[in-house]
């Protein structure tokens, strides 16, 4: 068991490798739709971040460091389902990842862009949701301010930010260890999900951690399970 008391800053996931085997690469987006689905929740997002403001009216999404697009793919399917119109982008300045995730839309009918949230402040780009899963972790403290200070101008007015995590535990990495060590040879075999995911929970923040980092006016929340996530909601200057 690595030491989790502090987080492990100077780790790195395998697929973060621009040598990275390609292969093993594209095995692990396409296998991260089934792991999120239990770790990540996406139909709690939904239900939380992303429904509420999309009765309203058509939504701009954006998911930022989309990875492989298994967000975007399900809020799409969601919204879809449930008879709401949005407009997704995804984010990510990984070629790799944008180019697969554009092959395997899968009709969600998202933007994939390789780039990075200061290209559209520069842009004057807003959107009304701003999500993020699994992002934080790969960002120092200094990175995660940035991307604060950032999301807090390309989200409009009367929006959200939601950037989801894993918090780092003990609990968490026992239980991934031994969750994951069942489906090694089979569902995971040749990717990179159970490597990398202990990575990730070795390097992810608790939400102490994360509060002492975000400015006034965001909130740290802890979730279940083993979950946090920053949220700011803009001000909304309508009556």
């Amino acid at each position: 068991m690595p030491d989790l008391s502090v987080r492990a800053a100077e780790a790195v996931e395998l697929m973060d490798d621009p040598a990275a085997d390609l292969r093993m690469l594209e095995q692990t987006y396409r296998r991260f739709q089934m792991v999120n689905a239990v770790v990540s929740r996406p139909g709690m997002i939904y239900r939380r971040d992303v429904r509420p403001h999309a009765r309203r009216r058509r939504v701009r999404i954006l998911d930022v460091g989309a990875g492989g697009g298994d967000l975007c793919r399900s809020l799409a399917t969601r919204l879809r389902h449930d008879g709401f119109a949005a407009e997704i982008t995804a984010l990510d300045p990984d070629e790799r990842a944008m180019r697969w995730a554009e092959a395997h839309d899968a009709g969600a009918g998202a933007r994939y862009r390789r780039e990075r949230t200061g290209d559209l402040v520069a842009a004057g780009e807003q959107f009304d949701i701003v999500l993020s899963n699994h992002l934080l972790h790969h960002l120092g403290p200094d990175e995660v301010s940035a991307l604060l200070a950032e999301s807090e101008r390309i989200v409009a007015p009367g929006g959200l930010v939601v950037h989801h995590d894993i918090a780092r535990s003990r609990t968490a990495y026992r239980l991934y260890a031994a969750g994951t060590a069942v489906l090694a040879d089979n569902l995971l075999a040749g990717s990179f999900i159970r490597t990398d995911g202990l990575i990730s929970i070795r390097r992810s923040y608790t939400a102490a951690e994360l509060a002492d980092i975000a400015p006034i006016g965001w909130e740290a929340r802890r979730g279940f399970p083993f979950r946090v996530q920053l949220r700011w909601e803009h001000p909304d200057p309508r009556p």
